[in-house]
C-alpha cells in the first residue's frame, strides 16, 4: 500500500508565532516585511542619487540573512468597471457619458494588451539558532525572537531612509494570509 504523504509534510512551517514571527521546521525564525515602494521614475535626478546612496549604505551595513520577494498578480478591473457603468445609469449629461465611456473602453483595451497588475513587495528576515543541534528551548526562542525583533528595526530604518514606507506584519492571520497568497501563486505558475 503506498503512503500518502500530507501538504504539512512538506510545507517547511512548523507554527506561526506573534509578531509576524514564523518558525521553520529546520528551527530558524523569519519575520515577513511589507514594503510600499515609492515610484523612482517621478523623482528628481538629485533624489534619485541620494535614494541611490541611501540603498547602498544600506546593502553594505545590514548585516542578516535576507530574502526580497515580489508578488505580481494580474488585476481584476471588472468591479472598477461595473462601478462606472452603474454611475452611467442616471447620466443625463452626454459629454460626461461619452467621457466614462471612453474611459470603459480606455481600461479594457489597456488591460487586454499590458496586463495590468498589482505587485506587492516583501522582505524576508532569517535567524537560525546559533547551535543547530541543540534543542529549542523557550529562553533560545525568545533571543531568536528578540533579534529577529532588532533587525526588524534597522532594517525599517535603512528602507525609510530609501523613501519607502514598511508595514509590520503583526497578526498570525496576516502572516498565514501572505504564506498562502505565494502558496498559491506557485501552484498557478508552470515550472520547466
Amino acid at each position: 500500500m503506498e503512503k500518502i504523504n500530507s501538504v504539512q509534510k512538506w510545507v517547511p512551517f512548523d507554527k506561526f508565532l506573534n509578531n509576524g514571527i514564523i518558525k521553520l521546521k529546520n528551527n530558524s525564525y523569519i519575520k515577513i516585511i511589507k514594503i510600499i515602494p515609492i515610484n523612482f521614475n517621478l523623482k528628481s535626478d538629485l533624489e534619485k542619487e541620494a535614494i541611490l546612496n541611501s540603498y547602498k549604505i544600506f546593502l553594505k551595513t545590514f548585516n542578516s540573512d535576507i530574502q526580497i520577494l515580489i508578488q505580481s498578480s494580474k488585476e481584476n478591473l471588472s468591479k472598477h468597471i461595473s462601478q462606472i457603468k452603474e454611475k452611467n445609469i442616471n447620466q443625463n449629461n452626454k459629454n460626461i457619458l461619452e467621457l466614462s465611456n471612453n474611459y470603459i473602453q480606455f481600461i479594457e483595451n489597456f488591460n487586454q494588451t499590458k496586463k495590468s497588475s498589482t505587485k506587492n513587495f516583501y522582505i524576508i528576515l532569517k535567524k537560525f539558532p546559533e547551535n543547530k543541534n541543540k534543542e529549542i528551548n523557550e529562553l533560545i526562542e525568545k533571543n531568536l525572537i528578540n533579534n529577529l525583533n532588532d533587525e526588524y528595526f534597522i532594517l525599517k530604518e535603512c528602507i525609510m531612509r530609501c523613501g519607502n514606507r514598511v508595514v509590520e506584519i503583526n497578526e498570525k492571520e496576516e502572516s498565514k494570509k501572505i504564506i498562502k497568497s505565494f502558496l498559491l501563486n506557485r501552484k498557478n505558475r508552470h515550472f520547466d
